[in-house]
């Protein structure tokens, strides 16, 4: 049977619903592909999510490393150019081959789910994350966005 590997946008939603989401789908991991794990949405920024995973049993990682970094973050904000966005963020990830390994060792002992800001993964990088790690397992993985 495949593995599952998730991802999640916590946008439109809150901490108790993007909890129990989590909890439905039997999430044990959650993995913050934010650079900046800050939210003005009560609940998201890193130490209160931390905290509030914690006593779902659920644990936490941030993985700054696989965020996108400002200079490309203010780009997309200001053109709206996702072609452009995600070949960058595409090339930028390459370069974190060490954070797609430790993204995937985390994926292959846990049940995970990836988590950043945007409701729509067709319009967040966490998709190429997600491709990443699971060509780095041999396509064995099968990804879900919830």
């Amino acid at each position: 049977m495949p593995r599952n590997l998730f991802t999640v946008g916590y946008e439109g939603t809150n901490i108790n619903g993007f909890i129990a989401n989590l909890l439905t789908n039997s999430v044990d991991c959650v993995l913050d592909v934010r650079q900046l794990p800050l939210s003005r949405k009560p609940g998201f920024s890193k130490n209160e999510l931390a905290q509030r995973l914690n006593r779902a049993k659920i644990q936490y990682v941030h993985l700054a490393d696989l965020g996108t970094p400002k200079p490309i973050r203010q780009k997309l904000k200001s053109t709206r150019d996702y072609s452009t966005f995600f070949k960058k963020m595409d090339a930028y990830l390459a370069a974190r081959k060490d954070a797609i390994e430790t993204a995937y060792k985390y994926a292959m002992n846990n049940i995970c789910c990836l988590m950043c800001f945007e409701h729509l993964a067709a319009k967040c990088h966490r998709k190429l994350i997600a491709k990443k790690i699971k060509q780095r397992n041999g396509n064995g993985l099968q990804i879900i966005h919830l």
